[in-house]
Order: structure tokens, then C-alpha cells, then sequence
């Protein structure tokens, strides 16, 4: 029965200290893409997390976690924006091609006056 127990308590062990290495490169992501915050703060915050790391992981989530958001948030939307302009580039569909497959639509009477403006009005953003 032991046997059975030390399985358990050597499981939670793993499971916690895989849960605090997601939340320490979380948080040391952050700190390296927060422009606003100082390097001094930085490296304190990196120290305060080798000598008390739990709580230090903590205290930065709850004082720094909406700010935290907002810099992964803006980090994956120009993520996107840049996997977007590069597939255009190199599809070589630009502004004017799409223009251009737009207006074809248009003159095969596909699309109407309205879907061509705001497709034109698209490609032009």
C-alpha cells in the first residue's frame, strides 16, 4: 500500500514542478518583452525568483498579470500581422493584385457594386 502512496505524492511532485517551470518561463518571458519596466527591476525580479521562487511566481502573476495579458495579447497579434504580410509577400498578393481579382469579379458579375467597394476598401487598408 505504501507503494501505491509514494506513486501518488511522486506524481503531485512532477505535476507541481512542471506547473512551476510553465509559470516560470511565463513570467520570464514577460519580463524580457515588457519594454516600460527598467533592467534593474528586471534582474531583481529574475533574483527573487532563484532564491523564493514560488512565491516570488505569485506575487509577480498578481501584481503584473493584466499588464502580462496585454503584452501576450499585442505579441500574438503582431505575430499574426507578420505571418500575414509575409504570406502575401510571398504569394506576390499585394494590394493591387487583389484590386485587380476584385474588379475581374466585378466585370464577370460575380460580386456586386457594394462587395467590390468594400473588397477594394480591404485591399486598400
Amino acid at each position: 500500500m505504501t507503494n501505491f502512496w509514494d506513486f501518488i505524492w511522486a506524481s503531485f511532485v512532477v505535476f507541481a514542478f512542471v506547473v512551476y517551470l510553465m509559470i516560470l518561463f511565463s513570467v520570464i518571458a514577460d519580463l524580457f518583452r515588457d519594454q516600460a519596466l527598467n533592467g534593474w527591476y528586471k534582474v531583481l525580479w529574475i533574483i527573487f525568483l532563484v532564491w523564493i521562487p514560488y512565491l516570488t511566481a505569485f506575487v509577480y502573476l498578481i501584481a503584473r498579470g493584466r499588464g502580462m495579458t496585454e503584452r501576450q495579447i499585442e505579441a500574438a497579434e503582431r505575430g499574426q500581422k507578420a505571418t500575414t504580410e509575409y504570406i502575401r509577400h510571398a504569394a506576390g498578393v499585394g494590394g493591387a493584385t487583389e484590386i485587380a481579382q476584385a474588379k475581374a469579379l466585378l466585370d464577370a458579375g460575380t460580386i456586386t457594386e457594394d462587395e467590390y467597394a468594400a473588397l477594394k476598401a480591404k485591399a486598400l487598408a
